[in-house]
């Protein structure tokens, strides 16, 4: 008993000499930080220096009342790689500069034609720079996005952040792309990823976000128009409860749907083309109709739906494909249900060209509303 009690004041000994050894705590106050609330990358012309890096920092209020209107500062500088610009605008404040409140990074549509690994390398090796934050693409440019700060932006939160966090507008045309999500796909062989653009309008009064764009490594992006935007997002993440607009020459129809549910299947059997089979369920009503309806042509109704949505994801499907883009990972759906060699992946870039879509619509109008 006597020698364990010898060998416990020798361990708690050690111990103690050991956390003697061990640095001071480097915590700082609140008022000792600035904060970071955005980042925006764009290229640099005419220069030596790669890119021009923004940061958008909100400055600290008292309380909400206080402030009458949007609080942000704004830090830029030009340099050959990130790293670099972040390190000489420390040099600019008194402060440390803080990024564990970074939600948002903007980066300029010309930039994305590029080597996105120079940039995106380092968002994730930083370990305060958190993996959920929102990427997304800004024309004319990351800076021009930051600093506009719309008439609607309330002062102690940032209006982009209403865009994206599902807190403020939703909308089928937004696309949200996670910078753990844009990374993924940008690395891996068999699907491309689709980031939202983000515009503003002439009076710069107002940020615009209806319109997204396809990214892969090394080759030219591609932007899809409002509609195209819409009728991705709604196949690949199922974005439903909102409207949709349905029309032909005579008949136009405004629907509310429930349910849009989308899966497809690979199908490359020997001595036939390739195909995918893509079948979509949609359970939808009527918000608004150009003509009086009436619910025994509900069949009619469906079939209307029917043929204008089979057109428009036809348009989507054909036009990514004669692009070389795969935002719908079909790619990587060939790859992971078929055994995988080093010819897996060069087999399906030699199909792709070719690879015939079947699209098939599933649509149940359940209502036309009170009016009929």
């Amino acid at each position: 008993m006597k020698s364990f009690n010898i060998y416990s004041k020798l361990f708690f000994i050690l111990l103690l000499l050991l956390a003697m050894t061990l640095p001071g705590c480097a915590f700082k106050d609140v008022d000792k930080r600035t904060f970071v609330v955005g980042i925006g990358i764009d290229p640099v012309e005419n220069s030596d220096n790669k890119y021009k890096v923004t940061l958008k920092i909100a400055k600290p209020i008292g309380t909400i009342k206080d402030a009458t209107a949007p609080t942000y500062a704004y830090m830029s500088h030009e340099s050959d790689s990130i790293s670099a610009a972040i390190r000489i605008m420390e040099t600019h404040t008194d402060k440390v500069i803080e990024f564990s409140h970074t939600k948002f990074i903007a980066i300029s549509e010309k930039l994305l034609d590029g080597n996105l690994k120079d940039f995106l390398d380092y968002f994730v090796r930083r370990g305060d720079i958190q993996l959920v934050a929102w990427i997304a693409a800004a024309k004319p440019s990351a800076e021009h996005i930051l600093k506009l700060e719309p008439t609607t932006e309330s002062a102690g939160y940032v209006a982009l952040f209403n865009f994206f966090d599902g807190n403020g507008t939703e909308s089928p045309y937004i696309v949200t792309t996670f910078l753990y999500e844009f990374r993924r796909q940008i690395l891996a062989k068999g699907t491309d990823s689709v980031l939202p653009l983000i515009e503003s309008n002439k009076e710069d009064t107002e940020l615009i976000i209806n319109k997204s764009v396809i990214i892969k490594q090394k080759h030219k992006s591609l932007e899809l128009s409002p509609t195209h935007t819409k009728f991705y997002n709604s196949l690949i993440k199922h974005a439903n409860g909102y409207s949709y607009k349905v029309h032909d020459e005579d008949l136009k129809l405004l629907l509310n749907v429930n349910k849009f549910k989308m899966k497809f299947k690979m199908i490359t059997d020997k001595g036939k083309p390739p195909r995918v089979d893509m079948k979509v369920k949609i359970i939808a009503s009527v918000l608004e109709s150009s003509e009086s309806l009436s619910t025994l042509k509900l069949n009619e109704y469906n079939k209307l739906t029917v043929k204008y949505m089979e057109k428009i994801t036809l348009e989507l499907l054909e036009l990514v494909q004669k692009n070389e883009l795969d935002p719908m990972g079909f790619g990587l759906r060939y790859r992971a249900t078929r055994l995988n060699d080093k010819d897996t992946y060069s087999k399906w870039e030699s199909m792709y060209p070719d690879l015939e879509f079947n699209v098939k619509y599933d649509v149940d109008i359940q209502s036309i509303g009170a009016v009929q």
